[in-house]
């Protein structure tokens, strides 16, 4: 009995040494991508042209920019990666749809990522970083942008989607 509620009480602390900074990653990354898409589908599709000034990028034109970014970022430093085909029509549907591929192809990449190669050291227009510090870049591009998504929201009386975290 007293094995038993000690591998009840150690249960936690097992699983937590089990977590490696590609699996925390990949739980969050799966939560940014569903946050994302809320606020995607949130915009109505008569504002994906929308930006709240002429030097901002426009809803749409967001949208594109991170999916963008975490494919080249993907490709560039852990896995070269099969594109996701641009959609033929620019609907609300149809960029939604692209922008979650995305998503799926980045975490199948970066789940064949060795851990060890997160200390890798790699070119970057920035200076030299580590692998490790580049996919923090990944999560770290999508928030910033994902923010801006949710100002133009709120700027068209939008009210966005509830923030999920880890």
């Amino acid at each position: 009995m007293k094995k038993v509620l000690l591998l009840i009480l150690l249960m936690p602390i097992l699983i937590k040494a089990q977590e490696t900074p590609i699996s925390a990653f990949l739980i969050k990354w799966e939560n940014s991508k569903n946050f994302l898409l809320e606020i995607a589908e949130a915009m109505p599709e008569n504002k994906y042209d929308y930006k709240p000034t002429e030097k901002q990028l426009s809803f749409k034109k967001q949208l594109l920019h991170i999916q963008g970014n975490m494919n080249w970022l993907t490709s560039a430093y852990f896995k070269e990666i099969s594109l996701p085909k641009k959609p033929a029509n620019n609907s609300k549907k149809a960029l939604i749809a692209y922008v979650k591929e995305s998503f799926e192809t980045v975490a199948a990449a970066l789940k064949d990522t060795p851990e060890e190669s997160l200390e890798t050291k790699v070119d970057f227009f920035a200076g030299p970083k580590t692998k490790l510090q580049i996919l923090n870049l990944l999560q770290d591009h999508v928030t910033h942008h994902r923010g801006q998504l949710i100002v133009y929201l709120n700027l068209n009386n939008i009210t966005p989607p509830k923030y999920t975290g880890w």
